[in-house]
């Protein structure tokens, strides 16, 4: 058999899930970028721990299984927007990794040139609209990308990311009811990893099913296993059907668990290592995906320990390509500030000190 013969041979291997046919590259993909998210993610948490990286720094460890199948569900062209925990789903998106490390770094290649730092990536190039600070703003953001896409007819869907934390504030509501009123295609995807920071759901959600919250705006909504990468893809592309196909906004509750604290500030005493431990052990989306793989005959234990090395190596030496990179040059604090800047309406006199 050739190589052409013997690639497309293993291209008609795979497993099914739900109904869903998924061949041995598909589910490889999936892995490897989950798998790549938890080494960068270990990384930046270590780099953090050396003071190399500064300021906030939230980490989506145990979550991989949401912006990995989101990302294959969705096509290049759908916008995606999160809040501050979003190293995960930029990289998915296809950003370079350089380039998200050295922003977490505060270095000069950073994805927004090292101006932005851990909560603010951005990449216009692959429609992700950040990374976004103040909790719950991501949502009406996109809101408006979802207006635009609805404007211009152009069959784009805005995914906006938000957190069990976000879904009290006030400005999702609005969004939900704009949404629904003028049908827009947007698909709003909870990320419910049981904790507002410090503050587990039962204790500040009075209804804690949290797919239900756009009853009273005619938004429909489901629920899936946010640790299952197979169900995230294929009930997301559900959703996505439903706001292409105009009948409007969809919501989307994914139920995960984060194994870190909230940032890396966060000691996480509210919660038990017997909790920590039963998500780990019991539901680790990797761990998951890898039991799936080698059930179906698709990949062996030594494969994946190669893979694992192989990743490792690869994300230590992106960490030492983007620690070499210089800080960004003092006069950058001015530059990206305007879109057309006017001459003396704000104070940089040429030069900085």
């Amino acid at each position: 058999m050739s190589a052409k013969q013997t690639k497309s041979a293993k291209s008609a291997v795979g497993l099914s899930h739900e109904g869903r046919d998924y061949s041995a590259e598909t589910l490889t993909a999936m892995h490897d970028s989950m798998l790549f998210i938890r080494r960068f993610e270990e990384k930046a948490g270590q780099l953090y721990g050396l003071k190399k990286i500064g300021g906030f720094c939230h980490l989506c460890n145990g979550q991989e299984a949401i912006c990995v199948g989101v990302e294959h569900a969705s096509e290049p062209s759908d916008y995606f927007m999160t809040g501050y925990r979003d190293h995960g789903h930029v990289l998915a998106r296809g950003a370079d990794p350089t380039a998200v490390m050295a922003e977490l770094l505060g270095r000069a290649g950073g994805i927004v040139n090292g101006k932005g730092g851990s909560m603010h990536m951005f990449d216009a190039k692959l429609n992700f609209a950040g990374g976004n600070g103040i909790v719950g703003e991501q949502v009406p953001i996109g809101l408006g990308f979802g207006f635009a896409s609805k404007y211009r007819d152009d069959g784009r869907v805005s995914i906006c990311f938000m957190g069990d934390g976000a879904i009290n504030q006030g400005a999702v509501y609005e969004s939900f009811n704009m949404a629904s009123l003028w049908k827009l295609p947007v698909v709003f995807v909870i990320e419910n990893n049981q904790y507002a920071m410090g503050t587990s759901l039962d204790r500040a959600s009075a209804e804690t099913h949290l797919f239900k919250r756009g009853i009273s705006f005619k938004v429909p909504g489901m629920q899936l296993d946010g640790m299952d990468v197979l169900e995230v893809e294929r009930r997301m592309g559900e959703a996505l059907a439903h706001a292409r196909s105009g009948e409007g906004p969809i919501i989307v509750e994914a139920i995960t668990y984060r194994y870190r604290g909230h940032s890396m500030s966060d000691p996480a005493t509210y919660r038990s290592r017997a909790e920590v431990d039963e998500w780990r052990s019991g539901r680790d989306p990797i761990a998951r995906l890898q039991a799936q793989m080698l059930d179906a005959g698709l990949a062996s234990e030594d494969d994946f320990k190669q893979k694992d090395r192989d990743i490792k190596k690869q994300v230590n030496a992106i960490a030492k390509a983007a620690e070499a990179q210089p800080e960004p040059d003092a006069e950058q604090m001015w530059a990206d500030v305007y879109s057309d800047p006017i001459e003396g309406a704000y104070p940089y006199p040429g030069k900085v000190g």
